[in-house]
């Protein structure tokens, strides 16, 4: 796309826009830019000084080991049940089980609770893990800050979190949006910026590959042991929906490891069974007015395998009056017009896109490309091989495709692009970066990229999303106003 095809114009409207708060509808004069493209939609013209990532030093103060004998480290949490009232916490302890107890207490309460978790090891190759716990707390109250400690004698450490509101159509939520992190100079920026960020995320939704590990030589499993501790900052404090990547599968028989994601399935518990899953990497959960699926790019997933029995059960489960934002994360994408990692996913949207399309999905995340990208709503779902309907083609009840694989791993970014830029894609830029996916209410949520730039995030992309179920689609309503 040439400069000279874009035409840039500023037009204010009196624009009625939902308030976060309590759903009713206010007058802002709100300017958007009208832009005249040629084609597809825009390529960014930023390019970054240095497109290569460096991993930090292993002796890093973020890597740093906390101080005392087998004291707990890598803590994280993610949700402990379908309904967020519940809390998997989990950490390790490096020379001896210790306990696996965890001591809770809301807010302003003196009195303290506790539950007994578990621990368990794992080998991997010439490594060893230390003892990985894990304990989910049960029966929290809903929008309730908690404290929590772990580890046992001088050795305790105390963090906090916060449960989500009860589920409700109304009920505005902000999620951070993270994949491909790693453990480099970018990765660690990326992290600073979603920490600093003002829209404050709750909850970061997580669509795979974490520690790169397996780039390592002979799958160095000390790498996942840094990240944990790396990511602890955030990741003790709010919780990480997990997705695995192809960098979790860690299949490598020629070091006698055959079996699949061993290292991420021990260290990172999610509440599959809540949902009805068999399997901890495809499984959903309700977060406030949100309803969030989680699917496995690299798992079985045609006609009759467990996961496609399990979706085709659960999406006609979602209450979208309850929920009403219905949210895909996976790792491979759908629709990505870069070169790298380009038709990978189309085996998936052969399968799955006439559900997302069906049941109105308004989202999908996904990550495997090193770059941002997002997607118009489009969808390819008449395409049957014979009929040359290969092309995607605008439709309002398609979910938009974003991939947000940018959190800087040591594989660096991927630049190369298909060109011309395809008409499904409505922004795209090689860069590190984080998302933010504001919901407002059930009607309206913002959705934000905000690049890594010198030191300091960029919102370099953005768009309000209208809900699939309670609304048409942004595009039509934007041109109403007009």
């Amino acid at each position: 796309m040439c400069l000279a095809d874009i035409q840039l114009l500023r037009y204010t409207w009196l624009l009625w826009l939902p308030v976060a708060s309590s759903g009713n509808i206010k007058a802002r004069h709100v300017v958007f830019p009208i832009m005249k493209v040629c084609r597809g939609g825009i390529t960014s013209h930023f390019v970054r000084n240095d497109y290569l990532s460096l991993d930090m030093p292993i002796d890093s103060d973020v890597f740093r080991v906390p101080p005392g004998y087998n004291v707990p480290q890598q803590v994280h949490i993610t949700q402990g049940d379908n309904e967020g009232k519940g809390v998997i916490i989990s950490w390790i302890t490096a020379d001896e089980p210790g306990s696996s107890i965890v001591l809770y207490w809301a807010e302003n309460s003196e009195f303290k609770s506790q539950a007994q978790g578990f621990y368990l090891t794992y080998k991997y190759f010439n490594y060893s893990s230390g003892y990985i716990h894990h304990c989910n707390v049960e029966n929290l109250e809903f929008d309730t800050k908690y404290y929590y400690e772990v580890g046992i004698g001088n050795t305790t450490r105390q963090f906090w979190f916060k449960t989500p509101p009860q589920a409700g159509p109304d009920v505005p939520y902000t999620f951070g949006l993270i994949g491909d992190l790693g453990q480099t100079y970018n990765s660690n920026t990326t992290l600073t910026h979603y920490e600093l960020s003002s829209a404050k995320g709750k909850t970061i939704l997580y669509v795979g590959d974490l520690s790169y590990a397996d780039d390592y030589p002979f799958h160095d499993n000390v790498r996942w042991d840094t990240w944990g501790r790396f990511i602890e900052r955030i990741a003790a404090y709010q919780p990480w929906i997990w997705t695995a990547g192809n960098h979790e599968i860690d299949f490598a028989p020629e070091l006698g490891e055959s079996r699949p994601f061993k290292p991420y399935r021990s260290r990172y518990h999610v509440p599959y069974r809540a949902s009805g899953s068999t399997s901890p990497l495809w499984y959903s959960i309700k977060r406030a007015s949100a309803y969030i699926i989680v699917m496995s790019s690299y798992s079985a997933f045609g006609k009759y395998t467990p996961q496609y029995k399990w979706l085709e059960k659960e999406l006609p489960k979602v209450n979208r009056t309850e929920t009403p934002w219905l949210i895909v994360l996976m790792h491979s994408p759908i629709y990505n017009s870069y070169v790298n990692h380009y038709m990978e996913g189309e085996p998936v949207r052969a399968v799955y896109e006439k559900w997302f399309v069906e049941y109105k999905v308004d989202v999908v995340f996904a990550g495997h490309v090193h770059a941002y990208e997002r997607s118009k709503r489009v969808s390819n779902i008449e395409y049957n091989i014979v009929n040359g309907l290969c092309r995607p083609t605008n439709n309002p009840s398609a979910p938009i495709y974003i991939t947000i694989g940018d959190g800087g791993n040591l594989e660096g970014l991927a630049t190369a692009m298909t060109e011309p830029q395809p008409s499904y894609s409505a922004f795209r830029e090689a860069s590190f970066g984080h998302g933010i996916f504001d919901i407002k209410n059930r009607s309206h949520a913002y959705f934000s990229w905000n690049r890594n730039q010198d030191g300091y995030a960029v919102e370099a992309d953005s768009i309000w999303l209208r809900n699939r179920y309670w609304g048409s689609s942004e595009e039509a309503s934007l041109a109403a106003l007009r």
